[in-house]
């Protein structure tokens, strides 16, 4: 690509930041040109927490507001403070692709209502409400190669369905898997209050993030089944926030269709990593989360947490950067789907 894919965000909170972020630091760079941000917060806030972050830190360049704009290393940003998508003047912006990081547009109809307003295709941070809603489902490295060019609404699934989709095709291709469980332990995030408060329908969301483990209902399963139907009817899931901001983990529990051991499981992992080492990475170090903070990869399999029980029954421990590993696989798809239609 000669010229720059003109970029939009559509919500400006942990992911969108990210996002813009990610971009920064990614060798994509000159790839992408960040035109246009709609955020309803005010824009002194939007530059500040641009500049500094409390889990990725200060920002490396220079952040500069302008009277509708955020500047960044001096190229300006125009921002909007739309709450619907047929406020901002899409078209005019000249968007070729626009970031959807709010969460709050999940439905057909709901999504639709971007393209009317002139954004010709709509990338999703976020599973949407189900297959149908949008066009292409994507895991990057799994199938992003389904892609044709010709979708208008694309999702990037979710966080850990990017971490374990890798892991379950990996082991089912390999070892087959009769049955999995899966236990995401997941960083807080912001529909949990930090103390107790009328927040949420879901009772135990309105408890405290930071002094329990709370656990949450989950869409992995299903996110899961999305992406590898083959396992459909085979996977079960539950999630557990835990009181710290950034780097989760999966603990996965399956029975394999054939006999196997722990050196078989690590084997096959560190082979797909030396294969695809910008996504997937392995490691057998004693690791504690924070080593993970800021880390690209959709997934990091730590070898030293596989455990057997019986000749089939299997335990793998993965870790994956919840905000900064998905902001670049956002970075991926785009990349991936721009260069289909250029």
């Amino acid at each position: 690509m000669n010229t720059p894919l003109r970029l939009a965000i559509n919500g400006y909170g942990r992911i969108g930041r990210c996002f813009l972020r990610a971009l920064h630091e990614s060798p994509l760079k000159n790839r992408f040109r960040i035109v246009a941000i709609n955020e309803p917060a005010d824009l002194d806030t939007m530059a500040y927490l641009t500049r500094f972050d409390s889990t990725h830190g200060v920002f490396h360049g220079k952040v500069e507001q302008g009277e509708d704009s955020l500047v960044i290393d001096g190229q300006a940003i125009a921002v909007t403070h739309a709450s619907t998508p047929e406020e901002v003047p899409w078209q005019a912006l000249g968007v070729d692709l626009l970031v959807e990081c709010s969460g709050r547009y999940g439905t057909r109809d709901q999504l639709q209502r971007f393209l009317d307003a002139g954004v010709p295709r709509l990338l999703l941070s976020h599973p949407g409400a189900s297959a149908a809603d949008v066009d292409a489902t994507v895991v990057y490295g799994i199938n992003h190669e389904s892609l044709a060019g010709t979708e208008r609404l694309v999702s990037n699934a979710s966080c850990t369905t990017n971490a374990i989709v890798p892991v379950l095709d990996l082991l089912h291709r390999s070892f087959g898997v009769e049955q999995a469980f899966l236990t995401t332990l997941h960083s807080v995030m912001n529909d949990q209050p930090l103390i107790d408060g009328y927040h949420n329908s879901d009772l135990r969301r309105t408890r405290s993030a930071m002094q329990s483990f709370v656990p949450v209902s989950t869409g992995l399963a299903k996110g899961v089944e999305r992406l590898l139907p083959e396992l459909s009817g085979r996977v079960q899931a539950k999630a557990i926030r835990v009181p710290t901001l950034n780097v989760s983990a999966i603990d996965l529990m399956f029975q394999a269709g054939s006999d196997l051991s722990a050196e078989d499981i690590n084997a096959l992992m560190q082979a797909a990593a030396q294969r695809a080492p910008d996504f997937i990475a392995y490691s057998d170090q004693p690791h504690a989360s924070v080593d993970f903070n800021h880390d690209p990869h959709s997934v990091i399999i730590d070898g030293g947490q596989t455990r057997l029980c019986g000749p089939r029954m299997a335990n793998v421990m993965v870790w994956f950067d919840n905000e900064w590993g998905f902001a670049n696989r956002l970075l991926d798809v785009a990349d991936y789907w721009a260069g289909l239609v250029r």
